[in-house]
């Protein structure tokens, strides 16, 4: 099992190429199957987890050319609608498939899915919405069962809650159903958008794309033809690179990237004390005299994201004071606050609330990677930790990062991938 090997202190300088969302292709990917024409798809980041959906998509017989950063996807073989337990179990986007198999074939079989460790991240409210239009659904030997054989009716659905994987699926459920379908409370995030702009591109007619009221006229089960699809750049990444420079005091320039996307993000780390040159496709991060507290909460987008929680925290650590973070979205995701906090941080957990007392520095040691932003966390810690740090099941880090020790590596960090003796 690969590890990596962190010696910290190293001042951090250059441009760093921001890649594709994993978060923006992998419903992308799902959509294809609601065509049955060949689409192709670029930037793609080189993820364990695109690699993962790519093969789902071929077990089900659909045909896939990938290539570093492209895919052409040929779903018009698709012979199998059962997305079986060996793929769907590694990575929960693989329920994504879900509403589009539905849609098109009037059939599917979806395995429970697995994914990060970071709290409940119920389908019921998935299920409760194809239901709604017409499916019949059975959850049977650890597999989602539905059926529509006289396709998805298009109605009125209130999410109890947002829903980003909720909203995705029932978008390209709509796509294809007979009718009208309005969905109240969606979520507005930026891959959300594009996976709505994509299926628009192919004649679906969509009202509200970016707000929390979707209207979808579907076709009434003609498959799609989509148009090809440049994935956008990776607000998680954008992020954490910025987050880098923040805790490394560095200047960094960040290229493809869309300021638009991680505004939260920005405004948070000027608040600590930090300042940006921002252009239309990169930024540039200049680093605080002393890094000052934060207070956030997390919540949906186009409030802070959960993703940069982790992250956050880790810069925190290093800042003059108290700083207070509260967790709204998962319940589990502070798994990695026991991690810093052997690296030398100050962390006090109560609930869904950490409160962060800043400390002069941090001390390398042995940690381990819990979730995929955790690993990022324990990176940009180990970045500025005095000695050697060794951060074990990196295996997260690989299912959403792109080349992160190459990436910072070029930026003038000390950082190793070894594997297990």
């Amino acid at each position: 099992m690969d590890y990596l090997e962190i010696t910290g202190g190293k001042k951090l300088s250059g441009t760093v190429t921001i890649s594709g969302a994993k978060n923006a292709a992998l419903p992308i990917i799902a959509a294809t199957i609601l065509s049955d024409k060949p689409v192709t798809l670029t930037n793609l980041p080189n993820v364990v987890d695109i690699r993962t959906l790519l093969k789902l998509l071929t077990m089900l017989g659909g045909k896939v050319d990938h290539e570093n950063t492209v895919a052409l996807i040929d779903n018009g073989s698709i012979t199998s609608t059962k997305a079986v337990y060996e793929i769907v179990s590694q990575m929960r986007a693989s329920i994504l498939v879900l509403g589009p198999l539905l849609a098109r074939f009037g059939e599917c079989e979806v395995s429970l899915p697995g994914g990060c460790a970071i709290g409940q991240r119920p389908i019921d409210l998935h299920l409760k919405a194809l239901e709604a239009m017409g499916a019949k659904i059975e959850i049977k030997s650890g597999y989602v069962h539905a059926m529509a054989p006289n396709g998805l009716i298009g109605t009125r659905i209130i999410f109890d809650k947002i829903t980003v994987g909720g909203t995705e699926n029932i978008v390209m459920a709509a796509a294809l159903a007979k009718g009208t379908t309005t969905i109240i409370n969606a979520a507005k995030e930026p891959e959300i958008v594009q996976l709505c702009e994509m299926i628009a591109s192919a004649g679906v007619k969509i009202e509200g794309i970016g707000s929390s009221e979707l209207t979808i006229e579907g076709t009434d089960g003609k498959a799609l033809e989509f148009k090809n699809v440049e994935i956008i750049p990776d607000r998680i990444e954008a992020g954490t690179y910025l987050c880098a420079g923040a805790i490394t005091d560095s200047t960094i320039t960040l290229d493809k990237v869309n300021p638009n996307h991680i505004r939260a993000s920005i405004d948070k780390l000027e608040s600590m004390g930090c300042s940006f040159n921002i252009k239309e496709e990169s930024i540039t991060i200049y680093p605080a005299e002393k890094l000052k507290p934060v207070n956030l909460i997390t919540i949906e987008y186009p409030g802070f994201p959960t993703d940069m929680q982790a992250q956050f925290m880790a810069v925190a650590a290093r800042a003059e004071g108290e700083s207070i973070i509260e967790e709204r979205l998962f319940e589990n995701r502070f798994m990695h606050v026991s991690e810093l906090n052997r690296l030398g941080a100050d962390i006090w957990l109560k609930g869904s609330i950490a409160a962060v007392k800043g400390v002069e520095a941090f001390n390398a040691a042995d940690v381990m990677a819990t979730d995929l932003r955790a690993s990022s966390a324990l990176v940009l810690a180990a970045l500025v930790a005095e000695g050697t740090t060794n951060i074990r099941r990196i295996y997260h880090l690989d299912r959403g990062y792109d080349n992160l020790e190459g990436k910072l590596t070029a930026l003038g960090a000390d950082i190793r991938r070894k594997k297990e003796a």
